[in-house]
């Protein structure tokens, strides 16, 4: 289902939907919002539909939900296009996943049926609701009757409408890096504060979450991947992606990507062009533009998020633009550039500190926010992307690889 229709159903049908939901929860309660659990909840849901690369940057506040909570069962919520992701990092039991089929609006329709008898059934007390402002999310929080109902609101904004059933409203804060705003989320269970959760502080980086591959897993990648492309063998690889995702506006020019990979190989790597089979197009031209031996096409070649993590593991660098392949950076630590124009690394950028993030903030940038449901007014002249030229982004890349090598750079100097 594409994200056009996707945003007017939740625009058309969630705000009436929200409305009914908040009257008819005015009229059964009567009574201000609850207070801080009396007891430690024994389920909590997490539901955290949207971008598999949100469910990397959701990592630390899972870990810190079972610190807080080690007796609770954890449960998560989510599209199943999204599930490869949680099941590679391992942090909740698969038996506790209950996903939705977003591919088509009958699907939809049937699946979310089943996953609200599935939390009806479940009987949580608490739900956390991870999403920006998106109704469905808030409706399914408030279906799942947990009397503990956590997820972002307008507060004194207006517009952003997702009804005043979240009796435990947390402040959306477009200068925190998300997955801090999410560690917020599991510590709004029991703050006391008006808005929840002033008495916390940021201490330091939160480490970058580690993917739980099987044994052997990643050797045989590495041995297939050196027998299909033996050239390759004992090179240092740097990865490019150079699509734009269900976004295209987030994409730097293809011919900077050229430049870039040209620069790469002058510099001694071998380059592939990695992305989903839907980009083949792009990356067969891009190789073709290159046409250079050691800069292949490997889009569609990565089967699963797995195999792609696995790629990466492999690999000595990543230029990408802002998408999944930045945040599946975390999981690996390889030296990483991001490109990013239209998004914010302020809120988006990799966790770690292997990557550097490129950004030029132009008056109109970011323009893809919470606040519009990232549907960006721009008429597609991303000046944003395009004003990085591709100088910079190779000496960024030199940069990256010096820290995350600083002995074999003092060997060299």
């Amino acid at each position: 289902m594409n994200i056009k229709l996707q945003r007017a159903i939740d625009r058309y049908l969630g705000v009436p939907l929200c409305a009914f939901a908040s009257l008819f929860e005015r009229l059964r309660t009567w009574r201000a919002a609850p207070q801080a659990p009396a007891s430690p909840p024994q389920r909590i849901v997490v539901i955290l539909l949207s971008e598999m690369g949100s469910l990397v940057l959701a990592q630390p506040m899972i870990a810190l939900l079972r610190a807080r909570y080690p007796e609770a069962s954890l449960h998560v919520l989510l599209f199943g296009k999204n599930r490869e992701v949680l099941d590679l990092m391992a942090s909740v039991p698969p038996e506790n996943v209950i996903a939705i089929d977003d591919r088509s609006l009958g699907g939809l329709l049937r699946t979310l049926i089943a996953a609200i008898r599935s939390l009806r059934q479940l009987r949580p007390d608490a739900v956390l609701d991870c999403e920006l402002f998106a109704r469905i999310s808030s409706l399914l929080s408030w279906l799942s009757g947990a009397p503990l109902r956590v997820g972002f609101h307008r507060h004194t904004q207006e517009g952003l409408y997702r009804g005043s059933f979240i009796n435990r409203p947390v402040l959306y804060n477009p200068y925190r890096h998300l997955s801090l705003q999410f560690l917020t989320l599991a510590r709004a269970i029991e703050s006391q504060t008006h808005p929840l959760d002033k008495e916390s502080l940021d201490e330091g980086p939160l480490p970058a979450p580690l993917p739980a591959f099987r044994m052997g897993e990643v050797e045989a990648f590495g041995t297939r991947f050196g027998e299909e492309f033996p050239r390759i063998v004992g090179r240092r690889l740097a990865l490019l992606y150079p699509s734009g995702g269900i976004l295209p506006i987030r994409a730097w020019p293809v011919a900077n990507w050229r430049q870039v990979a040209s620069g790469l190989l002058a510099e001694g790597y071998a380059v592939a062009i990695i992305g989903l089979p839907s980009d083949k197009a792009l990356g067969r031209a891009l190789a073709e533009a290159v046409a250079h031996p050691d800069c292949i096409d490997l889009t569609g070649y990565t089967k699963s998020v797995r195999e792609l993590v696995a790629l990466l593991g492999i690999a000595a660098l990543l230029v990408t633009n802002d998408g999944g392949p930045a945040q599946f950076s975390s999981l690996t630590a390889v030296p990483t550039v991001a490109l990013f124009g239209p998004e914010t690394p302020l809120l988006y950028g990799p966790l770690g500190e292997h990557a550097r993030c490129l950004h030029l903030a132009l008056p109109c940038s970011p323009c893809l926010t919470a606040y519009n449901h990232r549907n960006s007014p721009c008429d597609g002249d991303n000046q944003c992307l395009q004003r990085i030229v591709p100088a910079q982004v190779l000496a960024e890349a030199r940069i990256v690889v010096a820290r995350a090598h600083p002995q074999a750079d003092r060997d060299t100097a």
